[in-house]
């Protein structure tokens, strides 16, 4: 909507409507948080185009009587011609635009005229019809019609209550300035009539004692509870007919019955609670000896229950590994091959690590000290002690990420991490002695050889010379296209478990033996392949979860390779034949990370622990 219909002001913003027509603001009284905004400018007479801005938002508007003092109204009734001499003070400066070129006050029941010029103008109605020319065409003016978008943008605007306002420190005729102790509340110019009729502040007359000093509205309901009638007979029925004290004299009577009767039957309530209490109190004490019995049953039951539990799980893990022993001796039976079947080469649980508070990643045996490295999701490496004691030499924290890989060689330890660095450590003192930023992704694998480091990360693996503490970048391998999950380092070769798009297989770990180069994949599989000819010879089937570890036993006799999976159990697989001889389960989580030392096997897994096994 545009500001005037052929008004020579440019088009005036809409203001935006508000959710109440009035409200409240804090002021803080000062000569200087008013500013007269005065019909002509005494030196030159020019309009007040750059008003000074204030530093509050109260702006006291001079009203104009006459020809010059002519007031501002705030409503915009446009049919009104009466003269407003109510105070008027704006809570923000009126925009220019939305003033009179005549009076050069806001407009007040705002018309446009034409005066032949080739476009109308909007001026205030009294001015127009007082005005013989157009201070813009130099003619003569003629009413059209009321200008109602102009009107309703000025109503839009915001005021103080007059109750709030008060003559203004000047000492002009028409000029108001806020008073710091009357009405708080700022209200729209077209509804201040709705808010002033029933102003907190509007002062008004005892109707008691016509002696008694004006009141606020406020206070007068106060005032009247202390102050007493005085008058005449005739005064005294006149004031009957409007005290509203008057009609409360029968009320008041019936509600002294009431409460009487409430009373009585109150005290009778109460001798029946105190009966009803008393006979509460003897089942409470019944009720609680039955509790007290019960609970000692059901303490009995859990236990009970809990130890057939347990001895039930058992008992159903035993029977699911003699199964699958007695599935492979049929196998093995059918096929002719009993002879490769060694009881002696059974691996059973020996022993568990508990004490990481997260998934355990990654495990690494410094077979010299007998020493075992864990690493977690908890950030933390820990240090076990697989000779004497068994138990946690020290736990290593340095790492920000999941610890993903470890990595022994000589006597440093090196951790990689998702935080994308590569930690070492002094495996003597089992301190860090250097932290490198290896990636710019998460650390995934870590592998040495002759005096170097191998780090895997997505597509890309590093080789680092290792010179005593310090790690320098040699060079980058590049040209994979997924993340290297697995690195193994034999003999002069590098092999490296990533994902490949001819097979559309991911490759999770890499093993190698003597002979082959064993992969566990994504599709729960094993493949084998032959080390010389790099050709596939067999697929290893049993896992029903992703193969996320392998792990190497070779002896002169034979060689074995231990699987970890997602299923939670671990295979033990002959390599000499190609078939699995033994299925490991008592882990309660995916089994993620293998290690062996001394022909024993460390599995780590999801459910925090790392356990122990040996023939």
């Amino acid at each position: 909507m545009e500001a005037s219909f052929g008004s020579t002001f440019p088009a005036v913003p809409q203001v935006a409507k508000a959710e109440t027509n009035y409200k409240q603001h804090r002021r803080t009284p000062s000569s200087s948080s008013t500013l007269t905004y005065s019909a002509r400018d005494d030196d030159d007479g020019m309009l007040p185009i750059s008003t000074p801005r204030r530093s509050d938002s109260a702006i006291s508007v001079r009203s104009l009587h006459s020809e010059s003092n002519m007031s501002l109204r705030s409503t915009f009734s446009l049919h009104e011609e009466e003269e407003d001499t109510e105070p008027q003070v704006f809570a923000e400066q009126p925009s220019v635009k939305l003033c009179c070129q005549l009076c050069c006050s806001v407009f007040k029941d705002p018309v446009i005229t034409t005066c032949g010029g080739s476009q109308p103008h909007t001026f205030c109605r009294r001015c127009a019809l007082t005005s013989e020319k157009c201070p813009v065409d130099n003619s003569k003016l003629t009413v059209v019609v009321n200008n109602i978008a102009v009107a309703e943008q000025i109503g839009e605007l915001f005021i103080h209550c007059k109750y709030g306002c008060r003559p203004a420190a000047s000492g002009k005729p028409g000029a108001f300035e806020v008073d710091p102790l009357g009405c708080p509340f700022t209200i729209k110019l077209s509804t201040r009539k709705d808010h002033e009729v029933s102003c907190d502040y509007r002062p008004v007359r005892c109707p008691n004692n016509p002696n008694c000093p004006p009141l606020l509205t406020m206070n007068l309901e106060a005032h009247l509870k202390d102050c007493t009638f005085i008058g005449n007979q005739d005064t005294y029925e006149t004031h009957l007919e409007v005290c509203k004290f008057e009609g409360l004299k029968e009320f008041l009577q019936q509600t002294d019955d009431r409460f009487h009767e409430m009373q009585v039957t109150l005290a009778q309530k109460d001798q029946d609670i105190s009966f009803l209490r008393s006979m509460l109190g003897k089942l409470s004490e019944k009720l609680d000896q039955l509790e007290k019995n019960l609970e000692l049953k059901f303490d009995v039951l859990d236990e009970n229950q809990s130890k057939l539990s347990e001895d039930l799980m058992e008992f159903r893990r035993d029977a699911s590994m003699l199964n699958d022993e007695l599935s492979h001796i049929n196998a093995r039976l059918n096929m002719g091959i009993l002879g490769s079947y060694d009881p002696q080469q059974i691996f059973k649980c020996k022993g568990t690590f508990v004490g990481h508070q997260g998934p355990v990643w990654c495990l690494c045996v410094y077979s010299t000290g007998d020493l075992l490295f864990s690493g977690s999701s908890d950030k933390s490496i820990k240090v076990w002690d697989t000779c004497t004691t068994y138990k946690c030499q020290k736990t290593l924290e340095g790492h920000d990420g999941i610890v993903l890989a470890l990595c022994i060689q000589g006597n440093k330890l090196y951790s990689g991490s998702a935080d994308c660095t590569i930690i070492v450590w002094d495996i003597q003192t089992l301190q860090k002695v250097n932290t490198i930023r290896a990636h710019d992704n998460p650390v995934c694998t870590l592998v040495s050889s002759h005096n170097m480091l191998f780090s895997g990360s997505l597509k890309a693996i590093k080789v680092w010379d290792i010179v005593g503490t310090e790690l320098k970048l040699k060079k980058e391998l590049t040209g994979l296209n997924h993340w290297v999950r697995a690195l193994v380092a034999s003999q002069n070769h590098l092999y490296s478990g990533s994902y490949q798009t001819i097979k559309d297989i991911i490759e999770y770990s890499i093993a190698v033996t003597n002979h082959h180069i064993v992969c566990g994949t994504y599709e729960n599989l094993i493949h084998v392949w032959d080390i010389e000819s790099k050709e596939q010879v067999r697929t290893l089937t049993g896992h029903v979860g992703t193969v996320y570890a392998l792990a190497v036993i070779s002896t002169p006799d034979q060689t074995k390779v231990f699987s970890a999976s997602y299923d939670r159990s671990l295979r033990v697989w002959s390599m000499d034949n190609m078939i699995c001889t033994q299925t490991l389960l008592r882990h309660q989580g995916s089994v993620t990370a293998l290690a062996v030392s001394r022909g024993r096997l460390f599995s780590g897994a999801v459910d925090s622990t790392v356990k122990v096994w040996t023939c």
